[in-house]
């Protein structure tokens, strides 16, 4: 049997690695700001599962005044947006980390079950108010943490995704 990746936590207080469902965010639409109306302009929400990327250590000080957070799907949903992921293959060259910017998690209640992954798109980041997210955690009575070593393998990903660099020219190949 494979090793969980994920603990059930109850409570408010927040860490690195914690899941949480239908997450009010922001949805700004291509014409956001050319009214030049500025404060007076109102932002339609949306709701989106999400996984807070912010490092515990800081949560837990108090030392963030938003939490960043990153979007969460079910296979099913990310191909749904996302064709060509449908392809023999696409899923595992990302559980191989090698599909810039995704990032796969075992399914909370069945490791074994590569069907029931999460995917994690990195390539977007929301922040949210610390409150609102503890009184979203607080709420909903239990949610899934990511465990250790998945929750440092994750942090891992998430810090290669930001760190990378692009050079202007490379070494020449050997041949």
């Amino acid at each position: 049997m494979s090793t969980p990746f994920w603990i059930m936590v109850k409570g408010s207080g927040l860490a690195q690695g914690d899941l949480l469902h239908k997450c009010l965010i922001p949805k700004f639409g291509e014409d956001f700001g050319a009214s030049g109306e500025g404060a007076s302009e109102s932002v339609p929400v949306g709701e989106a599962d999400l996984i807070i990327v912010t490092q515990s250590c800081d949560l837990e000080n108090g030392k963030v005044d938003l939490v960043a957070l990153c979007p969460v799907y079910t296979l099913e949903e990310f191909e749904g947006e996302n064709e060509e992921f449908k392809a023999k293959g696409k899923w595992e060259a990302v559980r191989k980390g090698r599909v810039e910017g995704l990032h796969l998690l075992g399914s909370p209640r069945d490791p074994t079950d590569n069907r029931g992954s999460l995917v994690v798109d990195f390539g977007q980041i929301f922040s949210l108010p610390p409150a609102y997210l503890s009184k979203l955690a607080e709420a909903c009575g239990e949610h899934w943490r990511l465990d250790s070593p998945f929750l440092e393998h994750f942090s891992q990903a998430f810090a290669r995704y930001f760190m990378r660099v692009g050079l202007p020219s490379q070494i020449p190949a050997f041949k």
